[in-house]
């Protein structure tokens, strides 16, 4: 997922193989296991740009296989958040997967269209150092911000200005 809102016509398969491979990487430098269902989980929702609850993570696992446990599901979610291969968009309550690595206090602006849902990543540097002294200010140290902006994609704002 390199660009910072995926096109319609962009390269998925290559983009969904990205993640896992970062995931292998990552887990590989930090001593850690992908185990067969947290890379399942990483799977479903490299399989999407747009994010996926709990409940359709464990549809989509159950398609290829025995229904796993929601205990199970979220198990590998909270693995998977704390190395930093997915993201929890609070706003909607879903999670999507990541193959960008983050440093301690980054910021990460999560671009969600309101019309086809896929949600795109944008560089946060900027506002990052912005929150980062704010929070400084007040005593605090930040591990991660979070900005959520909800619009329109430019493929999905082409096609209604199309049909005007």
């Amino acid at each position: 997922m390199s660009e910072v809102f995926p096109t319609p016509d962009h390269n998925h398969e290559r983009c969904a193989a990205d993640v896992i491979a970062h995931a292998v990487t990552v887990c590989a430098d930090r001593s850690q296991r992908l185990t067969p269902m947290r890379r399942k989980v990483l799977e479903v929702l490299a399989a999407s740009h747009k994010p996926l609850g709990a409940y359709e993570i464990i549809d989509a696992a159950a398609s290829s296989g025995p229904r796993p446990a929601p205990i199970t599901i979220y198990r590998a979610l909270d693995f998977l958040m704390e190395n930093g291969l997915v993201h929890r968009i609070e706003s909607r309550n879903a999670f999507l997967a990541c193959a960008h690595s983050h440093d301690n206090g980054a910021a990460v602006a999560f671009l969600i269209c309101e019309v086809c849902g896929d949600v795109g990543e944008a560089p946060g540097h900027d506002i990052g150092a912005i929150l980062s002294a704010a929070a400084g200010s007040a005593g605090f140290k930040p591990k991660m911000s979070v900005v959520e902006i909800t619009g329109t994609c430019a493929h999905c704002g082409q096609q209604r200005a199309a049909q005007t």
